[in-house]
């Protein structure tokens, strides 16, 4: 992507507005993939998900939720062009991932933040940037827009060492966020983290959700955090992973910690649990 491209998509956050319908524009479209590995004889293939069929709204928040193995993480991967399917197809707005991947519209938030220890929180965040060549008064505005968004403009000249574990996962996010991408991608982001951190950062992400209008795809084991994140959470058996069943969470936003002590939030809690007994 040249200069110039990336100069036009300017940094403005949007913020969702719930009282308006959601948008019905599809972005992603997942159709009959599949993915097999070889084993380590490599006689015997691994069926890691066979036959998924999937349609992203824009803006949506997706969680994929299931047991280990199921090929959660397999999928995200194959969405963003990490991952080849070996059946099916992927298509991101008519194109494929790896369209989509050099266009630099993919925002990639892992189970470890991996930041560099010999680098401080502003130009960990930067770093990407660099990478494009953006100009440097372009780069030090977008660090700042972001380590603002995701509360930590006053750590902007920490090193990773001298930061918890939650604000390090935040450096993460304002790193994948620095390139304004339109699809952010988050395998497990908080698996790691104690709950006390996890739900704090639960209702940070959805305010950072609320302000940018991305397509969130979130892998996730844990059914309370799927429930109180998404709009839609998506099934996986165990493998070889298929779509079970998409439950629509039809709970109001935005959403505030109280919401997990309601009736309603216990409902589907229940609802997502029974659905593995059928699978």
């Amino acid at each position: 992507m040249t200069e110039k491209m990336i100069k036009q998509q300017d940094f403005e956050f949007v913020e969702k507005d719930f009282s308006e319908p959601a948008s019905t524009k599809i972005k992603i479209k997942i159709e009959n993939v599949g993915v097999k590995f070889q084993d380590k004889n490599g006689i015997e293939p691994v069926i890691a998900l066979k036959d998924v069929n999937l349609a992203i709204k824009e803006g949506e928040f997706i969680s994929l939720l299931g047991p280990s193995g199921c090929g959660k993480t397999t999928l995200l991967r194959c969405i963003a062009d990490l991952l080849h399917p070996t059946s099916g197809k992927i298509t991101i707005d008519g194109q494929s991932p790896r369209d989509i991947r050099l266009q630099k519209k993919f925002g990639i938030v892992f189970q470890s933040p991996v930041l560099y220890e010999w680098r401080t929180v502003r130009r960990n965040v930067c770093m990407p940037m660099e990478l494009l060549g953006l100009p440097k008064k372009e780069r030090t505005a977008m660090v700042t827009k972001t380590l603002e968004l995701v509360g930590l403009m006053e750590f902007g000249h920490k090193y990773p060492h001298e930061l918890s574990g939650g604000m390090q996962q935040r450096v993460g996010i304002a790193r994948a966020l620095a390139i304004n991408p339109e699809l952010l991608l988050m395998d497990e982001p908080f698996s790691a983290l104690d709950e006390f951190t996890k739900e704090k950062l639960h209702v940070d992400l959805l305010r950072i959700w609320r302000k940018t209008n991305k397509t969130i795809i979130f892998v996730t084991h844990n059914i309370q955090e799927a429930v109180f994140l998404s709009d839609r959470v998506v099934v996986l058996s165990p493998r070889p992973g298929r779509v079970s069943s998409v439950v629509d969470i039809k709970l109001p936003r935005p959403r505030a910690l109280s919401l997990k002590n309601t009736p309603e939030f216990n409902d589907y809690v229940i609802k997502i649990r029974n659905s593995f007994e059928g699978v």
